[in-house]
């Protein structure tokens, strides 16, 4: 079904060209040449989407852009003005705009701005509801729903009230450490504690105290016994992070415990028995370290029972607006006061890469959370953090080359410079300054063309 469009305009050659371009794109166009009766037609049909003139008769766009608002409506509103200013454009952000476009109306750009709405409010409408109908548990901590995220929280359920081993294999920032709690949770064994290892994080000649404990004099400094993470993982789990950077050595003692259920700590004779499930976790491909002579076969299969591959962040993209609501809830928990993302800027989030995945995204919302100033956090916020040197302070020769400029004037230069700029960074590359800079490929290419800057 085609996506209905609103248009609130008091100019009947505005609203007449907005409605033909629309039905062109596929749309179906709806038409009011005020806000009071524009407001009547939102309160009665479906509209997804909404263009909103500022300067209209009676109640002006941005009364009623607040009206739908305090009405708890979230339709996406662009904002559309023939006087617009940057205070003007400002205030209708705050409220929730979630974009604004000047006139005269570049067609492709509205097109763009309408897409780009339409995609991150159907987002957030199904996350609301997925999250609405999410069963209680403790996979909920696992965020998002996605296809490869809910595929996930059907394989932790299916394996956790099991003892059998777990490998969970990921990149860095995947949540490998979460997933091992969502497991350990769900288990029999959750009434203790989790018990944690960071295999890299140890140095190799102390590895085997630390995984078995030892006895008193068993080396310079012992001057009492201590329980190692296995001891004290007795009944319950524990969890091996980063368990390709293990040494050969306390590999094979790993698997002996794997095989035997037992083991002596450093300088001791006594054999000591436990139950311990291991989960263990690796951003290592272990069946090339195996043929490379740095990990042992015969551990990979004991640990590989049951293999769990987390997803980079850029395959589950859909699931950005959802991680950006929790750790905007996180941080305001902590002090960092009241923050929103503009619709534009989330979609700036949705297009990058994330090499980085979970724990980068995550780092980025802090940023912007302390850096930026006011509540809104803006396209032009995230592009500023995502491509560092992308835009330069106001220096004396910025002043110098916009401040005598009327704002639409401005905006044209600025563009034309920076879009300048990324093209001879990426030589001329369309689509790699495209990708670059979060813009679709061909509207990068009308607007280099519309600009006259030549590639």
């Amino acid at each position: 079904m085609s996506s209905t469009i609103l248009i609130i305009d008091d100019e009947a050659p505005i609203r007449e060209v907005l409605s033909g371009i629309l039905s062109d794109e596929g749309f179906q166009p709806l038409s009011a040449p005020s806000a009071e009766e524009g407001l009547t037609i939102l309160a009665e049909q479906d509209v997804h989407l909404v263009l909103l003139d500022i300067w209209l008769p009676g109640m002006d766009g941005i009364a009623a852009l607040e009206k739908i608002k305090q009405d708890g409506n979230d339709v996406p509103v662009i904002m559309i003005s023939g006087h617009g200013t940057i205070e003007t454009a400002v205030q209708a952000t705050r409220i929730g705009a979630f974009d604004f476009i000047e006139k005269p109306l570049s067609y492709d750009k509205i097109i763009l701005a309408i897409n780009q709405g339409l995609r991150v409010a159907r987002l957030e409408r199904e996350n609301k509801l997925l999250r609405e109908s999410k069963p209680t548990g403790s996979t909920s901590a696992i965020i998002g729903d996605s296809a490869v995220v809910n595929h996930l929280r059907l394989q932790i359920e299916r394996v956790a009230p099991t003892d059998a081993s777990v490998l969970i294999l990921g990149g860095h920032g995947t949540g490998k450490e979460l997933v091992a709690q969502a497991i350990h949770s769900q288990s029999d064994r959750s009434e203790s504690p989790m018990v944690e290892v960071n295999c890299a994080a140890i140095p190799e000649e102390l590895i085997e105290s630390e995984l078995f404990g030892y006895e008193q004099g068993a080396f310079t400094g012992a001057d009492k016994a201590k329980k190692g993470k296995f001891d004290q993982a007795n009944g319950s789990t524990l969890f091996l992070d980063e368990i390709g950077d293990m040494s050969l050595k306390s590999q094979a003692k790993v698997l002996r415990i794997l095989q035997e259920r037992k083991f002596e700590r450093v300088g001791g004779a006594k054999t000591i028995e436990v139950d311990v499930r291991i989960l263990a976790a690796t951003n290592k491909n272990l069946e090339q370290e195996i043929e490379e002579g740095n990990f042992r076969a015969d551990l990979f299969y004991r640990l590989n029972v049951v293999p769990i591959q987390l997803p980079d962040l850029k395959e589950r993209l859909e699931d950005i607006p959802t991680l950006v609501a929790s750790f905007l809830e996180q941080f305001r928990a902590k002090g960092l006061g009241e923050k929103r993302f503009a619709g534009d800027a989330l979609s700036m989030l949705i297009q990058h890469p994330w090499p980085g995945n979970i724990r980068e995204l995550r780092n980025m919302v802090e940023r912007l959370m302390i850096m930026i100033p006011g509540e809104l956090i803006t396209a032009k916020d995230v592009a500023i953090f995502l491509n560092p040197g992308a835009f330069q302070p106001l220096t004396g020769s910025f002043e110098a080359g916009y401040s005598h400029l009327a704002f639409k004037d401005a905006r044209k230069q600025f563009e034309h410079d920076y879009l300048k700029k990324k093209l001879e960074e990426n030589e001329g590359n369309v689509s790699r300054t495209a990708e670059n800079i979060g813009m679709e490929r061909s509207h990068l290419h009308k607007k280099v063309k519309a600009l006259g800057i030549k590639v």
